[in-house]
């Protein structure tokens, strides 16, 4: 049925609230508020940490063998545990700013909001130009991702069938059979996504995070398992003190930048953290309850980055795959191989819904305190599912979500090496995101002095993070520069 807003003029105002920005003109009474108006929150920091879980540990998980095999058994551990030292460092400066003054203060419904309370001005902008082509890009780079997953089962399942004629292929030098396009699958995927997204409010998507992280845990545990029994193998390579040899020198150094560049994008998260905060209920202090949630969320994925990327080292050494899973070929035991390409591709269904649903909201956000009342932005359609109840839905929201989800799929089947391109955004993300604001907001809310040694140690972080964002953006770039090389619109390689 259709429905009308009662108070369009509420939607357009003149607070920065991108999150639910329609909701408080729908509910019909106090208890269904908080304190700002908006639709309550019913979040706790166990969903939080969920939703931290989905947006960290991602199909990136898999490529951390190699990244270390780039590095060796001494740089390479250390500076993957650097990374869950500073992402958990500044994700606690981070939670802070969710109100301003701290815990008292006026609500920050999005990172830009933040960064326009706090410290204001260029930093706006600068803030908001990257996280959003962050959301977009990690979101065309998981629609990648999950198709490589599709695919991965259909060709395994493909090798298995035909396992005769392909060792008689592979002998006369011919590789024809089981080629298998990736553009049918990411469709579906594409089409799961448009159904998702028409579910208006990210706290309501709680229940995809938790099967999504279950999910995670899952896969990550197969090629735990896999790497391990591999290892034990007395003929297995396992690696090095320095890594990958390579010749010329100029090689290795390109592999460890983008190794690093695999590091910062495993930890990529602080662009949604603010988001994800703005779904908890209001007490305890939403602060607390992200900091508890994200240094679970940390602790977790750090304790599964290194068990995987350890003992898959210890696997394959020097000869680690860029996807663990691949690393074991098709054949033994490749129904395990597909269940955990199944996993892969189920988490990827929430991880999408995660990144993009924030840039969801800054969208309609803008339109809806931009555009005064009319039928395609305000006009309501109610549909009541079951297990979900009302689903609100307006034409514009409806159009807008299809042609976005249309276009990453779309950009995904063009560029079936986006995750390089995926990569050099984490790499130009890592920095200003995660490192960078969270400390110039923290040193403006504490009040920290000039030159005091705390502000000197936290300007030291920022540097050499960002030394290491502009290396691991380079060596994704050459790695780009060579996929283009080889690049045929619609085609799907199987070189990687």
């Amino acid at each position: 049925m259709l429905k009308d807003v009662k108070d369009p003029e509420s939607l357009n105002m003149p607070d920065d609230s991108a999150h639910n920005a329609y909701n408080a003109t729908t509910l019909k009474n106090a208890d269904d508020v908080d304190e700002d108006g908006h639709h309550k929150r019913t979040g706790t920091w166990i969903t939080a940490a969920a939703h931290v879980i989905t947006a960290v540990i991602g199909s990136g998980v898999l490529s951390l063998a190699w990244a270390l095999s780039t590095m060796g058994w001494i740089a390479g551990p250390l500076i993957l545990f650097a990374f869950a030292f500073v992402t958990w460092y500044t994700s606690l400066l981070l939670a802070d700013a969710y109100r301003y003054p701290k815990d008292v203060g006026k609500r920050n419904y999005t990172y830009p909001g933040a960064v326009e309370a706090i410290l204001g001005g260029r930093y706006v902008a600068f803030c908001a130009i990257i996280q959003y082509v962050n959301l977009v890009g990690t979101g065309i780079g998981y629609t990648v991702t999950a198709g490589v997953s599709m695919v991965a089962v259909r060709r395994s399942n493909c090798f298995h069938t035909h396992e005769a004629q392909l060792a008689a292929q592979q002998a006369a030098g011919s590789d024809e059979i089981c080629q298998v396009s990736n553009t049918p699958f990411i469709a579906i995927f594409g089409a799961f996504q448009l159904l998702l997204s028409q579910i208006p409010d990210f706290d309501r998507l709680w229940f995809l995070s938790v099967l999504a992280a279950v999910m995670s845990f899952s896969y990550s545990s197969i090629g735990l398992g896999l790497a391990i029994g591999k290892a034990t193998e007395h003929h297995a390579d396992h690696g090095s003190l320095a890594g990958t040899p390579e010749t010329p020198q100029a090689y290795k150094v390109w592999n460890v930048l983008n190794g690093l560049g695999d590091m910062a994008f495993a930890y990529s998260f602080s662009f949604i953290l603010l988001e994800i905060t703005d779904t908890l209920k209001a007490k305890p202090s939403e602060s607390s309850q992200m900091k508890k949630a994200t240094t679970t969320a940390i602790f977790v994925t750090t304790s599964f980055y290194m068990g995987v990327a350890l003992v898959g080292y210890a696997a394959f050494g020097d000869n680690a795959p860029g996807n663990l899973l691949t690393g074991f070929g098709f054949y033994n035991p490749y129904w395990l191989i597909d269940i955990a390409n199944v996993f892969i591709m189920v988490h990827l269904v929430g991880a999408y819904q995660v990144y993009t649903q924030p840039w969801f909201a800054f969208v309609e956000g803008q339109m809806y305190k931009r555009v005064r009342k009319n039928f395609f932005t305000h006009k309501e359609i109610v549909l009541r599912i079951p297990g979900l109840g009302a689903l609100r839905l307006t034409l514009f929201r409806l159009c807008w979500r299809t042609a976005y989800v249309i276009f990453t799929s779309v950009i995904a089947m063009l560029l079936p090496f986006f995750n390089d391109i995926v990569g050099l955004l984490g790499s130009i993300g890592f920095w200003p995101l995660t490192v960078f604001l969270p400390i110039q907001m923290h040193i403006v809310q504490a009040q920290v002095k000039r030159f005091s040694p705390k502000w000197i140690a936290l300007q030291c972080l920022s540097t050499v993070c960002l030394l290491i964002s502009l290396g691991g953006a380079v060596g994704s770039l050459a790695q780009i520069v060579i996929d283009c090389k080889d690049y045929t619109p619609f085609h799907t390689s199987y070189s990687r």
